[in-house]
């Protein structure tokens, strides 16, 4: 509950400033946590991304005070951020489908996006099965691809990378696999702003965990130590695992003494049968205690 009074807070700063330059920085101390956490928690919670969102919120005020009549064009582009009158009437018509000068000429249909404030609402009381684990620095070695971001469903290009891994390739990630999470992972880093709008890219890799010497002609992931939430996900996949993803940042990040740390986000699962409706899997969060 304080986990959302304080994002709450840090949306008040947000929006008593959206006519001047926002600091995330001051936003994410009104939250009481890191500016990435914050970004992130937001991203997860809202469904867009923090920037995206001031965008629109900017945009709709801008639409109203056009109505009103009483302002210049390019002085409230002015007002809400924009260098020019140019950038201001292309963001303007991306948003609500007509120049800014069309405001007055005629009664036009606007889009309005309210302002945001998160509330808590309950599930049902699911139990999430989850431990901390402190972990010394180790390297992820194997296969990366810059992949689309897709939410639901299977990633055909991540299952193109799966498919594209022969008996030796296998075999050899399974030879430098040395530290937990054991056996071949899948990992997920360096993520567009436009994750929770399902845009944009992000680097996946598909191999093994370990302290030995990555083979020249593996990607390496260079990961440092930190404490990791490792949440289980028992059900049909990719359904179940998909649904434990979002939980973790909608009920349990909110609720918990952590934050979310930057660093990959881990996929291990027990075995190669996705079909069995008790297929397990592991989430591996990078986290710091607040």
């Amino acid at each position: 509950m304080d986990s959302l009074a304080n994002l709450n807070r840090a949306l008040q700063y947000i929006e008593d400033h959206l006519e001047e330059d926002i600091d995330v920085r001051e936003a994410a101390r009104l939250a009481q946590c890191s500016d990435y956490h914050f970004s992130r928690m937001f991203s997860f919670l809202a469904g867009i991304s923090l920037s995206e969102y001031i965008r629109r919120r900017r945009l709709t005020l801008a639409a109203f005070e056009l109505q009103a009549g009483d302002l210049r064009i390019v002085d409230v582009a002015v007002k809400y951020g924009y260098t020019s009158a140019d950038a201001f009437s292309r963001a303007f018509q991306a948003l609500h489908g007509i120049t800014p000068s069309s405001v007055r000429s005629h009664a036009p249909s606007l889009v309005a996006y309210p302002r945001m404030t998160f509330q808590l609402t309950i599930q049902g009381g699911n139990a999430m099965n989850y431990r901390i684990v402190e972990k010394e620095a180790f390297s992820i070695a194997g296969f990366m691809k810059r992949v689309p971001i897709q939410f639901e469903g299977v990633n055909p290009e991540i299952a193109s990378m799966w498919k594209s891994l022969t008996s030796e390739d296998i075999d050899r990630l399974k030879q430098i696999s040395n530290v937990e999470p054991q056996g071949l992972i899948s990992a997920s880093v360096n993520f567009s702003e436009g994750r929770m709008e399902e845009q944009g890219e992000l680097d996946h890799y598909i191999g093994a965990a370990t302290s030995k010497e990555c083979p020249k002609d593996f990607s390496k992931l260079e990961v440092p130590a930190l404490t990791w939430a490792v949440f289980e996900a028992v059900g049909p996949f990719p359904e179940t695992l998909q649904q434990v993803w979002s939980r973790i940042y909608s009920e349990w990040f909110p609720s918990a003494n952590y934050e979310v740390a930057r660093g990959p986000e881990i996929l291990w699962n027990e075995g190669k049968d996705v079909s069995s409706p008790e297929f397990r899997s592991e989430i591996w969060i990078p986290v710091v205690q607040r």
